[in-house]
């Protein structure tokens, strides 16, 4: 990631930064970035009657945009557990199947944030940008003692094959109904190990 504004602009390359996502301005720049995205890659599967309030999510732990020479290009969140997340609990399975009889259950689930809403516009892509945001909310999740764990539709082939370059580890598949006559397979999974 380039630092130096002046020099990279004196030089043609594009500058690229990372920051946390502040304001509504941001919210409807991540709104624009999301429909391209839709319409290229079919994310989300339905799209959200207000796209505003589904880019901040619930229960957000925090949010962070990337910019590609000032322009907003990508977006990932990090939240807290909440209805339909099936990862957190086979992180919680697997996790607690490792530990003492009398682990506190509770305990177990709370220690995982989920990745979420990580996307970048397509017209951006091919500069590191998907992996500098996962880096960027997974260092959040761990400096807050908790274990990154993500959903995702496993028709979206690109994005499961990019969470398992990463090192993702598949703690299974499950499947949601997400509407009438609409059934969707996910496979979850949880960060690497430091």
């Amino acid at each position: 990631m380039r630092r130096d504004r002046a020099a990279d602009a004196a030089d043609g390359h594009p500058v690229l930064r990372l920051r946390e996502r502040s304001g509504q301005r941001d919210v409807e720049a991540c709104v624009g970035v999301l429909a391209a995205v839709h319409k290229a890659d079919g994310y989300p599967v339905n799209w959200p009657e207000q796209p505003g309030a589904w880019v901040e999510g619930a229960d957000a732990i925090g949010a962070w945009v990337a910019e590609l020479d000032g322009r907003i290009v990508g977006h990932v969140g990090l939240a807290r557990s909440g209805p339909g997340d099936e990862a957190p609990g086979l992180w919680r399975e697997e996790a607690g199947a490792g530990a003492d009889a009398g682990a506190d259950a509770g305990a177990v689930a709370e220690a995982v944030a989920v990745v979420t809403r990580l996307y970048v516009a397509p017209d951006a892509r091919g500069h590191g940008i998907g992996a500098l945001l996962m880096g960027r909310a997974v260092r959040e999740a761990r400096e807050r003692g908790l274990h990154p764990v993500l959903d995702v539709v496993s028709s979206h082939r690109s994005a499961t094959s990019f969470y398992e370059r990463m090192g993702w580890q598949l703690l299974g598949v499950a499947e949601q109904e997400w509407g009438p006559g609409q059934r969707v397979v996910l496979h979850c999974y949880a960060a690497p190990e430091e």
